[in-house]
């Protein structure tokens, strides 16, 4: 998990790992994270979020927080994502992600395969948050924040059941959707939001 890391450890970088949670969501916010760990982290049990449990992602994550040399979040709001597209803001919330970090990472290892707009040396990694422990480590950290979120609107708009499905399109989801139309927190230009049909 540490083999990317490792590679830019050695040319004194300091490496930041990149994940995004909640793009495929049809309500709700895509939340990024971006974590700088040190080259003797050690971290067992930490993988791609969705590999584990919620109880495990929330034992994993104070463990994360104490061993970063720093950590930061980026969101961006169903709004802008309806203004923009999904794409265009999960790379907004990436680059917000970065630039709320406490330290200047020199190199940025991003899940997926989309480059960000930005002058940092960076690389694509599929599957990242399960080849490197910097992005499996802001997987998490990205996931815990945004179920947090969806657990506070859930308070405001509990017809969705958003405490159970965290805005992602399940049965119960689009029932409500069909029952009650979309909320203002949904993301409009999103497939299924307007009637409520996969």
């Amino acid at each position: 998990m540490l083999l990317h890391e490792r590679l830019l450890w050695r040319r004194r970088l300091c490496v930041a790992g990149i994940d995004e949670a909640g793009r495929g969501c049809l309500a709700g916010p895509v939340v990024a994270a971006a974590v700088v760990l040190p080259p003797d982290a050690d971290l067992p049990g930490v993988t791609d979020s969705k590999l584990l449990t919620d109880r495990e992602r929330r034992e994993l994550l104070p463990r994360i927080l104490r061993a970063a040399l720093g950590v930061g979040v980026g969101v961006r709001s169903a709004r802008r994502i309806d203004r923009t597209n999904i794409l265009a803001e999960t790379k907004q919330a990436m680059l917000a992600a970065v630039a709320h970090l406490p330290v200047r990472p020199d190199f940025l290892l991003i899940d997926g395969n989309q480059r960000l707009p930005t002058v940092l040396e960076q690389r694509t990694i599929v599957k990242g948050d399960r080849l490197s422990l910097s992005i499996a480590a802001a997987s998490i950290v990205a996931k815990v924040t945004r179920d947090d979120i969806m657990l506070r609107l859930h308070e405001r708009f509990d017809v969705y059941h958003w405490r159970e499905n965290k805005g992602y399109g399940t049965p119960e989801h689009l029932a409500a959707l069909r029952r009650h139309g979309p909320c203002c927190l949904h993301r409009q230009t999103f497939h299924g939001v307007g009637n409520g049909e996969p």
